[in-house]
């Protein structure tokens, strides 16, 4: 439907809440909200507001016929107290400060079902999708919100059939920039929740570029060994130009010099962006944004960011927030998994541009699922700003914490923690004892951690190339054609527990015994008459 003229035009108000305390409060969705003026969503505002208060104040009043009046009062006034805070969401559009508990978690998703048309008490349905649901499991699951966000042309539209849906995908994203802003980038102008992993939600940011650039056939690759950002550019249908790191010290580290040159060599016409990375597997360790930014901004060439677990870290975040002020980044790309602990499948495209990042939501074709938008609104809202902020600051002291019993370990083991200060989030242990003994112990070692229930810790010896969409990588998962020691990574994530933490060092240290005893045992060695093998149930 077109748009209307202003004077026919209607702003969308919600009313949630008993009448005794709403009757002056009526709440017009929070300018931090767009307001629907495009006719795709009208409601009476008028009509709708008075039928809601006379509804309810007629409910309390026989309510008070049946029940002494002075506890009808009394749950009305409990009742309130949720009602303000749902007030405060839709007039600030930010994430509250104090999480929600489950009771106004689940009586504001209920309210915002009741506006969907699936829900309408009478409502006939004859079109193909009139959010039908045959199983009441998978519609509690949902909270019975089932038309998904966006329509055939926009993931950011107004579904006419989906007032609740719609509200709940404006509120989310409007949520989820102010927590972008608490993380670290204070200039963020925009973002949306994208219901696709961190690679394909690149992959949509790279054909939106194309538009805009119908010459360039590059993308500039600083070398990350993770193939989901690889791949992403190959589906886009661009050229990856994979620009090695180079070693300083232990850490692997931006060739500036390298990315430089390929830029004058291919011709900045010709580049779609830079593909950077924040977030990675020690010993690489974020790319040097700031300089990179300095550099896109002086050819003219755009700039995306894989930021993939970077919101967790201040220091990733920082580096957005200065490499936008002194140069170029265009948009910037983080997992939604792996920054508040949601199930896997959604991701937030943001960045300095407000026109720009809805272009790239405009890209997105059809509708979309509202699942993602839905677990980390709800997530955020039960955790508050302070318990995000104070998740944050665990995970810091994690990180420390596991440094130094690594380390401990390392040197008991005869390695060492490898130097990577750059590396905020994840650390590596030489394993160069382990290559000594054989190849086949270093990886062995990932292997018996498995079993033993390490999860995530991640083995990575020498030498294996590995061939993905047609790019060969010598010394794949190690960032680097020749990085001079196999390692083991370990991560500290958010979420993670000092328990965590304990039991892997714990376990590691007896995988590594028992590596020591059986290469003794085959040498003849006396040491291996000493020492006990970890067992998986520890």
């Amino acid at each position: 439907m077109g748009s209307r003229s202003p004077s026919n035009r209607r702003r969308c108000f919600v009313f949630l809440g008993s009448p005794s305390a709403d009757k002056h409060r009526r709440r017009e969705v929070g300018s931090r909200i767009q307001n629907v003026t495009e006719g795709d969503l009208v409601l009476d505002s008028e009509t709708s507001y008075k039928a809601h208060v006379e509804m309810n104040s007629e409910n309390f009043s026989i309510s008070e016929k049946i029940v002494s009046a002075s506890y009808i009062r009394q749950g009305s006034q409990a009742r309130r107290s949720h009602e303000q805070l749902i007030r405060q969401l839709l007039d600030q559009g930010k994430c509250p400060e104090e999480g929600w508990n489950e009771s106004t978690t689940e009586l504001f998703l209920n309210e915002l079902a009741v506006m969907d048309s699936n829900n309408f008490l009478g409502n006939c349905g004859v079109g193909e999708r009139e959010g039908r649901v045959a199983s009441s499991l998978v519609a509690r699951r949902h909270y019975r919100l089932i038309h998904g966000i966006g329509r055939s042309g926009d993931i950011a539209a107004i579904q006419p059939k989906a007032a609740g849906s719609s509200l709940l995908n404006k509120l989310t994203n409007s949520v989820v920039l102010d927590i972008l802003k608490l993380s670290g980038v204070q200039s963020v102008a925009s973002c949306f929740v994208v219901p696709m992993a961190t690679g394909m939600s690149l992959t949509l940011c790279f054909l939106t570029l194309r538009h805009k650039r119908p010459k360039a056939r590059y993308i500039i690759w600083p070398r990350i060994d993770q193939k989901s950002c690889f791949k992403a550019m190959i589906t886009a249908g661009f050229e990856p130009v994979v620009v090695e790191n180079i070693l300083e010290g232990d850490e692997l580290r931006t060739d500036l010099e390298a990315v430089n040159r390929k830029m004058q060599e291919l011709g900045a016409e010709n580049i779609l962006c830079v593909h950077s990375t924040t977030s990675c597997f020690a010993p690489r360790v974020p790319d040097r944004l700031e300089e990179l930014a300095t550099m896109c901004a002086k050819y003219d060439i755009p700039h995306v960011v894989n930021n993939a677990y970077g919101v967790q870290s201040s220091k990733c975040m920082h580096l957005i927030q200065q490499g936008a002020r002194v140069g170029r980044i265009d948009a910037f790309v983080q997992s939604l998994d792996k920054n508040f602990m949601v199930p896997v499948g959604g991701a937030i495209i943001a960045g300095f541009n407000e026109s720009f990042i809805q272009e790239i939501s405009r890209m997105y074709p059809g509708r979309a699922s509202a699942s993602p938008s839905l677990d980390v609104l709800i997530t955020l809202l039960t955790l508050g700003a302070s318990g995000y902020r104070k998740l944050l600051a665990e995970r810091k002291e994690m990180y420390t914490y596991l440094a130094q019993d690594l380390k401990s370990l390392a040197e008991a083991h005869g390695e060492r923690l490898l130097h990577t200060p750059h590396n905020p989030i994840s650390l590596a242990m030489s394993l160069d004892g382990l290559q000594a003994q054989s190849d086949k112990a270093v990886t062995q070692l990932g292997s018996m951690l498995f079993t033993r229930q390490v999860s995530g810790a991640r083995v990575v010896a020498l030498g294996n190339d590995q061939m993905v969409s047609g790019h060969m990588f010598c010394g794949f998962m190690s960032h680097s054609e020749a990085y001079p020691s196999p390692y083991l990574n370990a991560s500290s994530a958010v979420g993670i527990t000092r328990n965590d933490v304990t039991l892997c060092i714990r376990r590691l240290d007896k995988c590594l015994k028992s590596l020591k005893k059986k290469s003794s045992a085959r040498s003849g060695s006396p040491l291996a008459l000493t020492g006990q093998e970890g067992h998986a149930g520890e």
